[in-house]
């Protein structure tokens, strides 16, 4: 049994958390608390092995309280948070500070049915996560200057011959972090599913575009992908590449969820392999399930050099060994030696 505790000031929010987790055969919830204070006597007296933690409380808020349990009782985090810009930037805070995934409050993104679903698919990921350890605070970012649309890019750089497709789920944002900033400044077109409800996609795409030397947007229906710019799928729709000529675009949709996802890293995968084939590489990150193992063997198939994240740097080892089980991994790399790999093979 998976214990959780549940740390939300709203009533409402604790009971149908706890309702609906009841139907769970393999969660049980062991306590609630309206906010950290009693939090922090019921961690010690239930010693649960997930916490659900709203941002927004009395006393004390969830990210202040996130910060000292990393400190000095880690344990895996999820963050439930509205849909809102600052609340959206806070709770990216928050999985920089140990967090490992972020759910919407319920009424905001999902039905309570989509809720139960996805709070249960998530409590499951946060407890096969690694434990998380205390982590130094993040350098203060420069933010660089924003680059010119695709409006005023030089017609030569609107093209790439090149695609880099990368998916990843929890653990996912601070492993694409740290693949994105170790590229150069003007790699080939990249596109990336990361799972995360709508408006995080956008925060987190805005925090990564003041990370990187080059752009990074959240994707758009028609959208360009060439040289220096990064796409991500925006949160509840999928993504797919598509060629018109020598210009590559993505375009944006709605449709029904794939292992219990959308955007899925295997729609975006499979697109990929189908229109770029051998001039693209495929990049799986840490994460829950299997989405994205499907569509990397596809890439592969289709000519494409493909790479998991290792065993040893991933939160979750899920999507990567459902890959490599599939023989659809060409290498397994250490996170911090993917960009070095990915890039080395596009110069090949």
């Amino acid at each position: 049994m998976i214990r959780v505790l549940i740390v939300d000031d709203s009533a409402i929010v604790r009971k149908i958390f706890s309702e609906e987790l009841k139907k769970e055969s393999d969660i049980e919830v062991v306590g609630t608390a309206m906010d950290p204070y009693i939090a922090r006597s019921k961690i010690l007296k239930t010693n649960p092995d997930v916490i659900t933690l709203d941002l927004e409380m009395p006393r004390m808020d969830g990210l202040t309280f996130l910060r000292k349990l990393m400190k000095h009782h880690p344990l895996p985090v999820i963050i439930v948070s509205s849909l809102t810009k600052s609340s959206s930037k806070l709770a990216l805070q928050a999985i920089e500070s140990g967090a490992v995934e972020v759910l919407s409050k319920p009424g905001s993104a999902y039905s309570v049915g989509e809720l139960s679903r996805e709070l249960s698919h998530k409590i499951r990921a946060a407890a096969a996560a690694r434990r998380p350890v205390a982590r130094a605070a993040s350098a203060p970012v420069q933010s660089r200057p924003p680059r010119s649309t695709s409006d005023s890019v030089p017609a030569l750089e609107i093209t790439t011959n090149k695609i880099i497709a990368i998916g990843a789920s929890t653990g996912g944002t601070e492993a694409i972090k740290e693949v994105l900033t170790r590229f150069p400044t003007n790699p080939p077109g990249i596109v990336i599913v990361q799972h995360m409800p709508p408006k995080f996609t956008t925060a987190y795409a805005e925090r990564l575009n003041t990370m990187c030397p080059f752009e990074v947007k959240e994707a758009e229906d028609g959208d360009a992908v060439y040289s220096g710019r990064a796409l991500l799928a925006p949160g509840n729709y999928h993504m797919v590449l598509r060629r018109s000529g020598a210009r590559y675009y993505v375009n944006v949709k709605d449709g029904p969820m794939v292992h219990h996802q959308r955007p899925a890293v295997d729609i975006l995968f499979k697109s990929v392999a189908r229109v770029a084939g051998k001039n693209a590489v495929g990049v799986l990150l840490t994460g829950m399930g299997a989405d994205g193992a499907e569509g990397l063997l596809s890439m592969k198939e289709n000519g494409a050099y493909t790479v998991t994240q290792d065993e040893d740097t991933c939160v979750v080892y899920g999507m990567p060994r459902e890959a490599c089980r599939m023989d659809a991994s060409m290498k397994s790399l250490p996170i911090q030696n993917i960009a070095d790999e990915v890039i080395g093979q596009l110069k090949v």
